[in-house]
């Protein structure tokens, strides 16, 4: 009975876990459209999330500004 449980438990705790896994394929997005992508850069940052992250200006530059870009 406490096997059970403890699998129902690690079951439960698994599906919490919202945190989606990183691939690498969004920093290849950038790149294609810049030859030198510097995520610093404000106009980049938000054309980029724009064009591969399919987001629109106000939460692109919200992104961009939590990420550091100027």
């Amino acid at each position: 009975m406490r096997v059970l449980l403890l699998l129902v438990l690690a079951f439960t705790m698994a599906a919490c876990n919202q945190e989606q896994d990183i691939t690498g394929s969004t920093a290849v997005c950038p790149m294609r459209s810049y030859t030198s992508y510097n995520p610093r850069d404000m106009n980049q940052c938000v054309a980029a999330c724009k064009a591969c992250d399919h987001g629109n200006t106000v939460t692109c530059t919200t992104s961009c500004s939590l990420k550091g870009a100027h």
